[in-house]
């Protein structure tokens, strides 16, 4: 789904009006006519416009420009911490990371790390500080904010003591502190509240529970402070040693007639699906699937099978290749569904069913083959849509043999693997069902929820689950900047968020993780796609941990609207190569050189 009309959706693709409504007209969309108006100028503002930290000490705040003109240098500049009385706080101070922004272009955005910074022994109550973006002199927004020191409660605090690691950390690298806790006799105290921070301010990250993670190389120090007492600990965090090199573009097989949606290697064999109408001379609805045979290195069209359909959305392979199924989405006659094919010849694919029921009418968006079963993400709203479990195990004559609808929104994707289900349900978050896996004694004919997680604003597309590490990566197609989020599920009954990758001006789309290696593959539309470090325990933010590897730009990039210009759907590692499908271009075949 494009995001160019980031607000609205419907039946999980976006109609882009007078773009690719139109199949095979000789004319592309006029040029959009700018109205007069008023002179262009920069309108900034603070996602929140106010911040109450109660007793927290960081949070994440974000700035907008939504004007018409660029704005820049912007600084970040705040003033004094200030009690609630107007007194100043001497040594108390607010901290911004980045503290300014040299470009903040109309429609760009920027997520802040604010950070206080506070002296030992500050009585109980309620301060405050303000936070304001200046440029050329001249205040474009401000920001409020409050927040809480309360006065020490238990048992009086004598000395505390870190515990930190022997030697120095790597950017990226998590040490679990320890902290030990004494009253003014010497006696440890039991589970005292110890509060933490890291100098310089946007160093890296300490969480609550001590676990810290370097953000840049260089001296560090981490604080822990408790009551009047508090210890500091000195570290050198050493540049992290990622995979470095870059991406070599090895062949495309060019689509231009159809915009190409997802895709799926096997074997020698490449095939890819087709989105909605492309107006363009020769331009077609997406109701192909086309074969690519990639025997001789670059992808080769050899077959195509032509259905029912507005969208194909999806096509995936079975694990012996000897079964393919394609999603169906806009029919002529309304009978949505799928098609199954026969693989016995990988590039001739033969027909074995077309397969439709009532269920299945709203349309079938993307599926996930496991085994005899066939797991079917239906489009649409209602509880009549969400999952459809098929049995295939008689390829041709398949039955629906469960359903799961999770409430609150549509599904848009499913992952499934050792028994779990992960479904990426949209405004209702990540659910994951036992569809075999046993922790919720569930089977695929008869799913058990497990757990859920509801992330506030976070439209849940698309989900890559890794058990050796048992983390969940996230995407949100719509929300800028685009984030890839991180779940940790090692306990799948109580899924939590740990880390995230951002990226502004651009969202994620779909991934792939080179789990043998610890790379993950993220497409990001227009931005193309992207090679990041993903080893280790992963906390924080990981675009500012060195784990950055590589940008694949395989066509001009800037604009998903442009009919020659990139816009990466999806990428897949096959026999150690990148294969990439690109909504204007086509299929892409890449040399991941690192």
């Amino acid at each position: 789904m494009l995001r160019v009309l980031r607000a609205t959706r419907a039946l999980s693709i976006l109609v882009l009006v007078g773009w690719v409504t139109g199949c095979g007209g000789d004319d592309g969309p006029a040029a959009p006519t700018a109205p007069p108006g008023p002179d262009p100028e920069p309108s900034l503002a603070f996602e929140p416009g106010t911040v109450s930290l109660g007793e927290s000490r960081s949070t994440l705040i974000r700035i907008r420009n939504s004007g018409t003109a660029a704005a820049g240098p912007v600084d970040l500049m705040a003033s004094a911490v200030r009690a609630s009385g107007g007194t100043a706080i001497p040594g108390a101070s607010l901290s911004v990371t980045p503290a300014r922004i040299a470009t903040l272009n109309p429609g760009d955005e920027r997520d802040l790390t604010v950070d206080l910074s506070l002296p030992q022994g500050l009585a109980g109550g309620s301060y405050d500080v303000g936070l304001e973006a200046r440029a050329g002199g001249e205040t474009l927004a401000s920001l409020d904010v409050a927040f809480a020191v309360v006065p020490p409660t238990g048992p009086a605090v004598g000395s505390v003591e870190i515990s930190g690691p022997a030697a120095g950390l790597e950017q990226g690298e998590v040490f679990q502190f320890t902290v030990e806790v004494r009253d003014p006799d010497g006696a440890p105290v039991v589970d005292p509240q110890v509060g933490w921070r890291v100098l310089p301010a946007g160093a890296g990250l300490v969480t609550t529970d001590g676990r810290f993670v370097a953000y840049e190389p260089g001296s560090i120090q981490v604080v822990a402070e408790a009551q009047a007492a508090a210890d500091t600990f000195a570290l050198t965090s050493a540049a992290r040693a990622a995979p470095t090199g870059q991406f070599r573009t090895i062949a495309n097989g060019s689509v231009e007639t159809r915009y190409t949606s997802d895709h799926w290697e096997h074997g020698s064999t490449a095939y890819s699906g087709t989105w909605s109408c492309r107006n363009v001379p020769g331009g077609a609805c997406g109701d192909a699937l086309f074969v690519w045979d990639l025997s001789a290195g670059a992808p080769a069209l050899v077959d195509s099978v032509i259905v029912d359909a507005r969208v194909v959305n999806d096509i995936k392979v079975s694990a012996d290749g000897r079964l393919g199924i394609l999603t169906h989405e806009h029919s002529d006659d309304m009978q949505n569904g799928i098609t199954l094919l026969d693989l016995a010849d990988p590039i001739r694919p033969e027909v074995i069913i077309r397969f439709t029921a009532p269920d299945l009418t709203p349309g079938v968006h993307n599926v996930w083959i496991e085994g005899d079963y066939a797991y079917l993400v239906v489009d649409g709203t209602s509880p009549n849509s969400g999952l459809r479990i098929l049995d295939i195990s008689n390829p041709a004559s398949p039955t629906i043999v469960a359903s799961f609808y999770g409430g609150s929104s549509f599904l848009h994707d499913v992952y499934v693997r050792d028994g779990l289900a992960f479904l990426s349900h949209w405004d209702a978050g990540l659910i994951i069902l036992d569809v075999g896996n046993g922790v919720k004694g569930g089977s695929p004919v008869s799913p058990r929820e497990v757990g859920r997680i509801d992330i506030p604003g976070y439209w849940v597309h698309n989900a890559w689950y890794w058990p050796d590490a048992g983390y969940v990566f996230l995407g949100d197609e719509i929300n800028l900047p685009g984030r890839v989020r991180v779940v940790d599920v090692r306990d799948p009954a109580s899924p939590v968020e740990v880390a995230s990758i951002s990226r502004p001006g651009a969202a994620p789309h779909n991934f792939w993780v080179d789990e043998a290696r610890g790379i993950g593959y993220f497409a990001w539309y227009e931005a193309g796609v992207q090679a990041f470090d993903v080893r280790g325990v992963l906390l924080g933010d990981l675009e500012r941990q060195g784990r950055f590897i590589a940008d694949a730009g395989y066509a001009p990039g800037g604009a998903c609207v442009t009919a020659d210009q990139q816009c990466a759907w999806a990428p897949q590692l096959h026999d150690g190569r990148l294969y990439i499908s690109d909504m204007n271009t086509g299929l892409w075949v890449l040399d991941p050189d690192f």
